[in-house]
């Protein structure tokens, strides 16, 4: 559960503060009568996001057993791939994402009210099909698919909340910080996702090493229990591991997070970026 409140809050503050700087941009230009415009792009791209999720779900139901092993591995894959762009991106980008966004404002305000739909809904659609998918697969990796779905509930929730009150400067939030620490979490998260796709494929007969096993704790550790459930819910620990599950798990993990917590090369005068900013 834990696990799928992470996404949520991640992955709902990311849209929750793009939607509130276009609001503020606007109401500051003085085009209130554009913020229509704004919320019914992030209208249609919630929808088109739940649509997607719902698609995931009903394809993957109406599959053999073999396909829907298939279809799970794959899409876990390409989750895991995605959310490893994204986070690395984010990492980069998180200081500059007002005055992005600023930009983009700038040449919408000049096309009408349409053009400010298209930023919202090209945005906000963005974040919600990284949502709907590596929750999907996520979940997918998970047992007890009603808390883990309540889980990410609960973070979307809480993502809005903290936007909302980031949008009337109740809260200072250093963006490049928590987008940093929450993608390191996301990397945990996203490698046991992996792991579980690798299963499925083996499942499927598309991988090999599927009866070659690296251990076997389902004797000493119930997936069901207190202790199963937790290591399920964030690691998507799987009591019976393969030997090619186990090492892409590690390398994966290992490769990523290095990468991603590698300090940064400090720059030259020449690319001294401007002061760090915070979201007010």
């Amino acid at each position: 559960m834990f696990a799928n409140y992470l996404i949520g809050l991640r992955e709902g503050l990311e849209a929750s503060l793009v939607v509130g700087i276009l609001v503020a941009y606007v109401v500051k230009a003085g085009q209130r009568s554009r913020l229509g415009a704004i919320w019914a792009g992030t209208g249609i791209a919630v929808a088109v996001s739940l649509a997607f999720g719902a698609a995931l779900t009903l394809t993957s139901s109406s599959l053999s057993e073999e396909a829907e092993h298939a279809f799970a591995g794959t899409m876990s894959i390409v989750a895991v791939a995605l959310v490893t762009w994204m986070v690395f991106w984010m990492r980069r980008t998180a200081r500059e994402m007002r005055s992005e966004l600023h930009g983009r404002l700038d040449k919408a305000l000049l096309g009408g009210g349409a053009a400010l739909g298209i930023v919202a809904l090209v945005a906000v659609l963005r974040e919600g099909l990284e949502t709907a998918l590596f929750l999907w697969a996520a979940t997918s990796a998970s047992e007890g698919t009603a808390a883990a779905l309540g889980g990410a509930l609960l973070g979307i929730a809480t993502a809005v909340a903290i936007g909302w009150a980031v949008y009337r400067g109740a809260v200072r939030l250093n963006l490049a910080t928590f987008f940093t620490w929450t993608g390191a979490l996301l990397i945990v998260v996203a490698a046991g996702v992996l792991a579980y796709g690798v299963r499925d494929l083996q499942e499927a007969g598309w991988l090999p090493g599927g009866e070659s096993y690296a251990f076997d704790v389902s004797a000493t550790i119930d997936e069901h229990g207190p202790l199963g459930t937790l290591l399920g819910g964030f690691f998507h620990f799987d009591p019976v591991t393969t030997w090619l599950q186990l090492t892409v798990w590690v390398v994966y993990l290992v490769v990523t997070l290095a990468a991603y917590l590698r300090p940064h090369r400090p720059p030259t005068p020449a690319e001294t970026p401007a002061p760090q900013r915070t979201l007010v």
